[in-house]
């Protein structure tokens, strides 16, 4: 579109520095053959129109003048959006890092022996029956098969199931083949949670075994009852429903998970702690 109008303007200059030149001859010969009133009847006309098209020229170079800077200011501001954009990522994802350090912060504070390695997630592989991930830690960290994988929140998430020299593998607790020792922490009932995709409860956890008699409360706390792999009284789950197993003898709770799957980022293995 430039080189159009650069192209028009250059004419119209040329076409209006020739009428000139062709005036100031004709007005120059006329002076000398006919009255001035005639010559400048005859000019009259001719030099409104050379105005004229000196004047469209200076549009038409103001116009090209004026669309080169807003272009050049266009591209200023997009450069502007795009670093504010990119400051605005960083002190969120700042936001969510310090968020994660106070919690984890506090989890310690309760479990000082505590011995956590912090590690991302790098990718995931779930499907309608199994569900893992991979973190960028593995044995150079110390990290082993069977160690258990929590939130900065003391929220369970899985079992590293898979170590390499610089990752690991592992498998959350929405896995059906995952089986955790639990108790609902207000009642003392105890049961065996796992994910449930078997029973057709994808993205919960269901909790089996639980007593005929059972009163069970929406909201209730599920948390691990401790063994040689998971701690006491890490969070699992909150209760969202509950009924009885097929044939009626013991009872199940549906638990919505504790951690949040959907915006997992970072999470620790828990290397070393005192089982007592």
């Amino acid at each position: 579109m430039r080189h159009f109008f650069t192209t028009r303007v250059r004419v119209i200059l040329v076409v209006a520095v020739l009428l000139a030149a062709g005036l100031s001859i004709a007005s120059s010969v006329m002076d000398f053959t006919l009255p001035e009133k005639v010559v400048q009847t005859v000019l009259a006309p001719l030099r409104t129109g050379v105005s004229h098209l000196k004047s469209q020229a200076e549009q038409f170079y103001s116009y090209m003048f004026r669309y080169e800077a807003l272009q050049a200011e266009n591209i200023s501001l997009k450069e502007q959006i795009s670093q504010m954009q990119d400051a605005a990522r960083d002190a969120e994802e700042l936001r969510r890092e310090n968020d994660r350090l106070r919690d984890l912060l506090e989890l310690k504070a309760r479990h000082e022996d505590f011995k956590l390695v912090d590690s991302y997630i790098i990718s995931w592989d779930s499907n309608d029956w199994s569900s893992t991930f991979t973190i960028d830690r593995g044995e150079k960290t110390g990290i082993q098969e069977g160690m258990c994988v929590i939130t900065a929140n003391g929220e369970v998430v899985g079992l590293v199931t898979q170590v390499g020299p610089n990752y690991s593998v592992v498998k959350t607790v929405l896995d059906s083949s995952l089986e955790i020792s639990a108790n609902i922490a207000s009642s003392g009932y105890s049961g065996i949670v796992q994910g449930g995709f078997v029973t057709g409860q994808e993205g919960m956890l269901r909790m089996d075994y639980l007593p005929t008699n059972a009163i069970i409360r929406n909201n209730e706390q599920v948390v691990t009852t401790g063994s040689t792999v998971y701690p006491r009284d890490l969070i699992l789950g909150y209760v969202v429903d509950a009924g009885f197993d097929e044939i009626g003898v013991a009872k199940y709770a549906v638990l919505e998970p504790a951690a949040d799957f959907d915006s997992l980022e970072q999470v620790f293995v828990l290397v070393e702690y005192e089982n007592g």
